[in-house]
C-alpha cells in the first residue's frame, strides 16, 4: 500500500497568539530599559550656561550666546542665525561631492547617525524637541560644517573665492569664537562617526584631533608636542579639549585647612606683608602656580579678544563638568590679587600679563572683575598654595625673632 509521502510529516504549529503578544512585549520592554541604560550610560555635557550667571553679567549675550552660527539645538531658532544657515549646506555639499557617489555617501552618514542618534541625544543636559529626522538633519549639517571648516583651514588649496569665512578676519573670529561656547556644541562621538565617513582630501594626513588643534592653537597655550597629545585624548565635545589643554599639570598642593579667596590680599600688599616674591616662569599650563623659597612663580598670560569669551564658558562648564573647579579658583586667585588697576600694571610689568594690542591695565583689571560676578568655588583649587605660602611667613617671622633673641643675648654684658 502507497502513502503519501507527507503524510505523516509533523506539520508546524501556529504560535499561539497570547505568546507572540507576550514576545511583543518583552522586546519591548528590553527596548524601554536598554533606553534608559544608555542615558544613564551617557554623561550630561552640554549644557545651558546657569542664569545666576547670565544675570550677574551685563555682557552675558556676548560671552555666552552665537554671534554668528548656531551649532546644536539650543539657538537654532534665534532669527539672526538663520542667514548663516546656507553657508552651512554650502559646506555639507563640498565635503560630500569630493567623492563622485553623494547619495551613497549621504546615505551611509544618515544611517550611522541615526544609530547614534539616542546617544547623541543623552548627551544634551535639557531634552532636544526635534522629530527624528530633524535631529539627524542637524548633527549631520553641523557635524559635516564643522570638519569642513577645518580642512580649510588647515589646507589653503581647498579655499574658494568668495568663501566669506576666510575673505573677512572678522567673521573668522567671530565663528571660532562661536564654536567655543558651552551652548553651542555637539557630541565630539558625531564629528568622530562623520569623519570617519566623509571623502579626505588627497593632500590631508592629518587625523580629526589634529586638524581640532591647529584650528584652535591660538587660544591655547603651552608646547605644541603636550597640547597636540591633549587635543587627541577623548572629550566630551570642542570645548571640552580646549579645558583639558588648561588643566595644571603640577600636583595639587594638599590644605589642612579651607582658604577662601576673600581673605587674599592685592599683590602689592601681599608681597610687602609677606615679603614674597612675584616672578614668571615658563610652565606648561597657564594654571601652574608654584611656590618655593619665597618666590611665587606665575605663567603668563596673554590676553586676546577672545579671552573673556573663553574664561567665561569655561567656567561655565566647570559648573557641571569636573568635581575640582580650576577655572574658578584661578579668576578668583588672580582677581583677589588685583584689587585696583596698579595691581594689573604691577603684573604686567613683571610679565605675567601681556596685553593685546590696545589694550590698557584697567581691561585686564576689569576682565577679573567680570569673571568673578556671582562666582563661588566650592574647593578652592589654591587652597594649599596660600597655605604653604602662609607657612613660610610664619616660619620666617619666627626666624626673625629667633635672630633678634640671640642677638640681644650676645650683646648683653656678662
Amino acid at each position: 500500500m502507497s502513502t503519501s509521502a507527507g503524510k505523516f510529516e509533523k506539520q508546524p504549529m501556529e504560535a499561539h497568539p497570547d505568546s507572540v503578544k507576550s514576545r511583543q512585549a518583552d522586546k519591548e520592554l528590553v527596548f524601554l530599559i536598554k533606553g534608559k541604560l544608555e542615558a544613564i550610560s551617557t554623561l550630561k555635557s552640554i549644557y545651558r550656561v546657569p542664569e545666576e550667571l547670565k544675570r550677574a553679567r551685563e555682557n552675558a549675550e556676548k560671552v555666552y550666546v552665537p554671534d554668528k552660527i548656531a551649532i546644536g539645538p539650543f539657538h537654532q531658532d534665534k532669527l539672526r542665525l538663520k542667514s548663516f544657515q546656507e553657508h552651512k549646506w554650502h559646506y555639507l555639499y563640498t565635503l560630500l561631492s569630493r567623492k563622485p557617489e553623494l547619495e551613497a555617501i549621504l546615505s551611509e552618514c544618515v544611517k550611522a547617525l541615526k544609530e547614534l542618534e539616542q546617544t547623541a541625544r543623552n548627551c544634551f543636559a535639557e531634552r532636544v524637541n526635534l522629530t527624528s529626522d530633524e535631529f539627524v538633519e542637524m548633527m549631520l549639517l553641523d557635524g559635516c560644517f564643522i570638519i569642513e571648516l577645518f580642512f580649510k583651514y588647515s589646507m589653503k588649496g581647498l579655499r574658494r573665492g568668495g568663501d566669506p569665512i576666510f575673505a573677512s578676519a572678522g567673521l573668522f573670529f567671530d565663528i571660532r569664537c562661536d564654536l567655543i561656547l558651552l551652548e553651542n556644541q555637539i557630541p565630539l562621538i558625531i564629528l568622530h562617526r562623520l569623519f570617519e565617513i566623509v571623502p579626505i582630501p588627497p593632500q590631508c594626513d592629518q587625523l580629526l584631533s589634529e586638524l581640532a588643534y591647529r584650528y584652535f592653537r591660538s587660544m591655547l597655550p603651552g608646547s605644541k608636542e603636550a597640547l597636540s597629545h591633549k587635543f587627541s585624548q577623548e572629550g566630551n565635545h570642542l570645548l571640552d579639549l580646549i579645558h583639558q589643554c588648561y588643566l595644571p599639570t603640577y600636583a595639587k598642593v594638599q590644605s589642612k585647612k579651607a582658604i577662601s579667596p576673600a581673605e587674599i590680599t592685592s599683590a602689592r600688599s601681599f608681597q610687602k606683608r609677606n615679603r614674597i616674591k612675584f616672578m614668571r616662569f615658563r610652565a606648561k599650563s597657564l594654571l601652574d602656580i608654584h611656590f618655593e623659597d619665597g618666590i611665587l612663580e606665575i605663567a603668563p598670560m596673554r590676553t586676546h579678544k577672545f579671552t573673556e569669551i573663553l574664561f567665561a564658558n569655561l567656567i561655565a562648564l566647570e559648573q557641571f563638568h569636573t568635581e575640582i573647579q580650576y577655572f574658578r579658583s584661578y579668576a578668583l586667585l588672580m582677581a583677589g590679587f588685583m584689587k585696583s588697576e596698579k595691581d594689573a600694571e604691577f603684573f604686567r610689568r613683571l610679565g605675567i600679563f601681556i596685553l593685546d594690542e590696545g589694550q590698557k591695565d584697567e581691561d585686564i583689571f576689569n576682565l577679573f572683575v567680570r569673571l568673578c560676578e556671582n562666582v563661588d568655588v566650592k574647593e578652592f583649587y589654591y587652597s594649599g598654595l596660600l597655605e604653604q605660602i602662609e607657612e613660610y611667613r610664619r616660619r620666617r617671622k619666627s626666624w626673625k625673632q629667633a635672630f633678634k633673641c640671640t642677638c640681644f643675648r650676645t650683646s648683653t654684658p656678662t
